[in-house]
């Protein structure tokens, strides 16, 4: 196996508010499984699956809506490794290689955590500068570097 299989294949999104860009504010999702995490909605690319139809997909299967438009997307893919707990349960990779995407739900957009295989209890918006001291340790890394990217480029 290679490093690079090392890293399962993931979309990740930052979702923006139907009030974007007159307000800014990002949408994290509480995970079921561990205690107030939060964190932007996340899911695997399947095999032979294109990037934006995994990003659709998984959009509609985290938080019931497919209903968003693409604003950005990160000009590369980025990755993170597993804490040595979650590593054990994702065997055989270590981590996650994403492409993250800024999304703009529209105005007829309904999220709704109750979907087929639920992984969030509940959802917000917060504020770009609040994102981070909600999150997971592992993953502020990749947060960090993505939402400065955004900025950079006025969309944050």
């Amino acid at each position: 196996m290679t490093k690079k299989d090392l890293y399962r294949p993931n979309v990740a999104m930052i979702i923006v508010s139907n009030n974007y860009p007159e307000k800014v504010e990002l949408f994290i999702a509480q995970r079921n499984d561990m205690s107030d995490i939060w964190q932007f909605p996340q899911g695997g690319i399947d095999k032979g699956e294109e990037v934006q139809e995994a990003l659709f997909r998984e959009l509609e299967e985290e938080i019931g809506t497919g209903k968003a438009k693409i604003v950005a997307e990160y000009p590369e893919w980025i990755s993170y490794d597993f804490p040595d707990k979650i590593a054990k349960k994702m065997k055989p990779y270590s981590g996650q290689i994403q492409r993250y995407f800024l999304l703009k739900l529209k105005k007829s957009a309904i999220i709704n955590l109750e979907t087929k295989h639920p992984e969030f209890s509940s959802y917000k918006f917060v504020s770009v500068d609040e994102v981070l001291s909600h999150t997971a340790h592992f993953k502020k890394p990749v947060y960090e570097k993505v939402i400065k990217y955004f900025k950079k480029k006025g969309l944050l």
